[in-house]
């Protein structure tokens, strides 16, 4: 396992967990939200504002930067930390999910993915070996094996066939992988919905060695009920001293339900997509800026919130902005929205470390239920 690279549980409210991940570039704390910086950026965001919102830790996307500007020109520009400015964790997914949303543009092999650019129609082969090389070039802190992830729905011999793959891709991965002292491998899990399969996933990743687990396959046209029925049971299949890491999920009441059964890691790219739409989640749920009814109104998005857009802006700026589709209107929406995550995130490992998860979680739902302030 990897040297410098730990983790330790400092509480725990019924399935739900709060600890740190040790790396030699910082600590994550737990329950994490991990902002998604695709393209070696978080889309309308600087750095030092990712960071300002409360952010531990990145993601990066394998597929796309194997594409642009490849894996060989950052790490030639000295690894991706040095590229894209962010000293601090990143953790970079493996390209299988990309891959797989190609459908028509991949074919799939035992040796890996054979697969057509999404934007020149370039021919590319993505297999495990490959995926941890180029991760190793961009000097990820957290590294993904390389899987293959079923969209659903989809029969469950589908769904066995394509989780046995991936085990044994996770195996051709970790024996890539190799020893890298300060660099951490997760395994991730599949299975569909069915929990015969999700166990034998499991199984399978534990007698290979990982340094955390990620839950995948879910969060792909599932549904959340769905989804919550997976983990009741799954993150309890994994080892209990190794990080947790649900992968692409998700919205509010997704991160919450997901760490309310045991989940320690999370990312999506909905916060910083929806900024840049004109959507905001905020205490009482989501608000669409663009609605004409916030044309004159003096107040902030969130009355609660101390970000720079809840701070210094009204709505009626954040309607007049959007609507004229100043880049500012994109920075400040994501700036409020990612804010947010995070300090839903800070309120959950608060609530776990003292012990009162569930009366938070109550408050959180009521709070939603009643809806956007009503305008003037």
């Amino acid at each position: 396992m990897a040297s410098g690279f730990g983790f330790t549980l400092h509480a725990t409210d019924g399935k739900a967990r709060t600890g740190v991940i040790h790396t030699t570039r910082g600590d994550i704390r737990t329950p994490a939200f991990m902002p998604v910086g695709t393209a070696a950026t978080v889309k309308a965001m600087m750095p030092d504002s990712v960071r300002a919102t409360g952010a531990d830790i990145l993601l990066g996307n394998t597929y796309h930067l194997m594409l642009r500007p490849t894996a060989e020109r950052i790490a030639r520009l000295g690894g991706l930390h040095r590229f894209m400015n962010w000293e601090r964790p990143i953790l970079t997914d493996s390209g299988g999910f990309q891959v797989m949303s190609l459908a028509s543009l991949r074919k799939l092999t035992e040796e890996g993915v054979r697969f057509s650019s999404h934007i020149d129609g370039s021919k590319h082969m993505l297999t495990p070996e490959r995926s941890m090389e180029i991760q190793k070039l961009l000097g990820s802190d957290i590294v993904m094996c390389f899987d293959e992830c079923p969209a659903l729905p989809a029969t469950e011999e589908q769904v066995a066939k394509s989780m046995r793959l991936s085990m044994r891709w996770a195996q051709r991965s970790r024996d890539a992988f190799g020893d890298r002292p300060g660099h951490a491998l997760f395994g991730i899990m599949q299975g569909g919905v069915t929990r015969d399969l999700r166990e034998e996933s499991a199984k399978a990743l534990t007698a290979i060695g990982f340094d955390g687990y990620a839950v995948g396959g879910l969060a792909v046209g599932e549904g959340q009920e769905a989804m919550f029925d997976v983990l009741n049971y799954a993150p309890g299949f994994l080892p209990e001293d190794k990080p947790r890491y649900l992968m692409g999920v998700g919205k509010p009441d997704d991160i919450v339900g997901a760490v309310e059964r045991g989940i320690d890691m999370m990312d999506c790219v909905l916060p910083s997509r929806s900024g840049r739409t004109g959507q905001a989640w905020t205490h009482r749920g989501q608000v669409n800026i663009k609605n004409a009814r916030h044309q004159d109104d003096p107040r902030p998005l969130d009355e609660n919130c101390t970000c720079p857009a809840c701070r210094n802006y009204s709505r009626a700026y954040l309607h007049h902005v959007n609507k004229a589709q100043e880049i500012i209107a994109s920075m400040l929406m994501t700036w409020h929205n990612l804010h947010y995550y995070q300090e839903l995130m800070q309120g959950l490992r608060d609530a776990i470390a003292g012990g009162r998860l569930q009366a938070f979680v109550a408050e959180f739902h009521a709070k939603r239920a009643e809806g956007d302030i009503d305008p003037l």
